[in-house]
C-alpha cells in the first residue's frame, strides 16, 4: 500500500459512483490482544460485502483522512485513512495504520464480493 494521494483516491471513489458495489468496513483498536491487559477496553466494527450504491464520495482532511460514501438514506465513512491501493482486481483498498503501523481501520470497495 502507498500513502494516500488524495487526487488518486478521489478518482477511484468517483469511478464506483452510481454502481452497485460491495463494501468492507472494519475498525479495531486491538481487540485481539485485549487479553494481555484486562484494564484495556477494546472495541471494533466489522461489515463485509454490504451491497450499496453511493451517489457521492469524498476524501477529506490533511491526513489521516476521512472518507465518506453518501448512500440514499445516510452515510458510510471511515476516519483515520493513511494508505491506499488499487489491486489487480480493480478494488479500492483504503487503510488507516496507527503510529506503530498496526491496522486501525479499513474501507474497501469492489464491484464483486470479497472472498
Amino acid at each position: 500500500m502507498d500513502p494516500v494521494i488524495v487526487q488518486e483516491v478521489q478518482a477511484a471513489l468517483d469511478g464506483f459512483k452510481d454502481k452497485d458495489v460491495y463494501v468492507h468496513l472494519e475498525t479495531t483498536n486491538g481487540a485481539y490482544a485485549s487479553h494481555n491487559n484486562e484494564s484495556f477496553f477494546s472495541s471494533g466494527a466489522y461489515i463485509r460485502n454490504a451491497k450499496v450504491t453511493y451517489e457521492r464520495a469524498k476524501i477529506t482532511g490533511e491526513g489521516p483522512y476521512r472518507t465518506g460514501l453518501k448512500i440514499p438514506l445516510g452515510w458510510i465513512y471511515a476516519e483515520g485513512i493513511t494508505h491506499f491501493e488499487i489491486d489487480a482486481h480493480g478494488r479500492l483498498l483504503l487503510a488507516g495504520h496507527d503510529f506503530s503501523g498496526k491496522l486501525a481501520v479499513a474501507l474497501q470497495i469492489s464491484e464483486t464480493p470479497f472472498e
